[in-house]
């Protein structure tokens, strides 16, 4: 048994979404073999970073420190968002920026390179959209996925990093159930 934190990252606290019918389908799913915690960023408040000082320095919230302790524990962290504006949340931004702080995800090695302290972890990245899936990893190049992969998942030691992109999320009955069982599906696998 392994120990999966789901990160809900739509800001907009009402249930209706999908993002949150997703999250909640994959921690069913992980529930049944797995132990699982979540967070929800809708209910969270917690301020945004200003300057390198409060990043480096700055002492974070108890809500992030808790949020923190939760990923320590994990073996697995699946995060899910909607794409806004090309990218991810706002808020769900200040949240990995608060939570990712150095000595806490990383350190700077002697050497000068980034030591990643959050090892031994994988992560699932669930993103979803108006627009087709195919279009936007074949024209955007799907670079807010990318951009969270690598420049701050892998960066601080998240391996291996897998996606689900959701396209046409206002599409059928039948698809989005389709994609409901799907995550049922990797919950129960930590995948």
């Amino acid at each position: 048994m392994s120990r999966i934190v789901i990160i809900d990252g739509h800001p907009d606290p009402d249930h209706g979404h999908f993002v949150h019918a997703l999250a909640d389908a994959y921690a069913e799913g992980a529930r049944q073999y797995h132990e699982v915690e979540r967070v929800d960023l809708a209910m969270l408040d917690f301020p945004l970073l200003r300057s390198a000082k409060d990043w480096n320095e700055g002492m974070p919230t108890p809500e992030i420190v808790e949020a923190q302790q939760a990923i320590l524990r994990a073996s697995h962290v699946a995060i899910f968002y909607p794409l806004w504006l090309g990218d991810v949340p706002a808020l769900l931004k200040g949240f990995l920026e608060q939570v990712a702080r150095p000595g806490f995800a990383f350190k700077t090695g002697e050497s000068g390179f980034p030591k990643k302290l959050l090892k031994g972890r994988s992560a699932r990245i669930v993103v979803t959209m108006g627009m087709p899936a195919r279009f936007y990893t074949w024209f955007y190049r799907a670079h807010s996925v990318k951009s969270l992969e690598r420049n701050i998942l892998r960066f601080v030691g998240f391996a291996p990093v897998r996606c689900s992109i959701i396209g046409s999320v206002e599409g059928s009955v039948a698809r989005r159930r389709k994609w409901l069982d799907r995550m049922r599906e990797l919950g129960a696998r930590a995948a």
